[in-house]
């Protein structure tokens, strides 16, 4: 039975909401939260009901019993916290050494966001294709590789961003790669991110919390090239 104290609001492939929905089924409470689906293009996301917890009508908003929490970066530290114990998976070091490893990674997803995420993906979604700046995306496109090349490198031979272990900083990252295979990305040149994007796929918080529409249909095949 559902929770009805714990409720997120979510959209269907949107990166910020899946690192939330990870989260909360590494710690065994996405199949127990009152989570409501909400579509992007029909607005739902502005309406009353989510303003009234979001004043920014933006998703993922997650209520957990008289707290509200928005930004998924803050939804996923707030999880952490409070229902990080043994009993559940941690995605956060103990050791402070350790953990710090991991928030460099969890920040560093920025450039992820600002190098391949706005110039490329949400670019050419918000633009029409007939008005697309071909030379602003070559040189998009190539900045985008540098970004990739650099996590590829971070990755090594490593399983994970830092280590062995899955933690808070791949929930950070693969979102945002995943998102990128979608748009048709293979990443045939960087080796280390294709076995880390098939490790974590297959991993049974990603599996269940897996963009509904992304199994019903392709994705467009933008990224043929990366």
């Amino acid at each position: 039975m559902a929770n009805k104290d714990m409720c997120l609001l979510w959209g269907s492939g949107s990166a910020p909401c899946w690192r939330a929905m990870i989260v909360l089924a590494e710690k065994g409470r996405w199949k127990g939260c009152m989570n409501k689906r909400l579509d992007f293009s029909k607005g739902e996301h502005k309406q009353s009901d989510v303003l009234e917890l979001n004043p920014r009508g933006q998703l993922p908003t997650f209520k957990d019993g008289d707290v509200v929490v928005n930004e998924s970066g803050a939804i996923c530290m707030y999880l952490e916290e409070k229902y990080g114990d043994d009993s559940t998976y941690r995605l956060l070091p103990t050791d402070v050494n350790e953990r710090a490893k991991v928030y460099q990674k969890m920040f560093e997803v920025s450039n992820m966001i600002s190098n391949v995420h706005v110039p490329l993906i949400r670019y050419r979604f918000v633009t029409k294709k007939e008005d697309w700046d071909l030379e602003r995306l070559k040189e998009s496109t190539k900045k985008a590789k540098e970004e990739l090349d650099r996590w590829n490198t971070i990755l090594g031979d490593k399983d994970y961003l830092c280590g062995n272990d899955f933690t808070m900083a791949d929930v950070f990252f693969y979102p945002y790669l995943a998102l990128l295979v979608r748009t048709g990305a293979s990443l045939s040149g960087h080796p280390a991110l294709k076995k880390f994007y098939d490790r974590v796929s297959k991993r049974p918080s990603v599996q269940a919390t897996w963009p509904p529409h992304w199994k019903e249909s392709e994705g467009p095949g933008y990224f043929s090239d990366l």
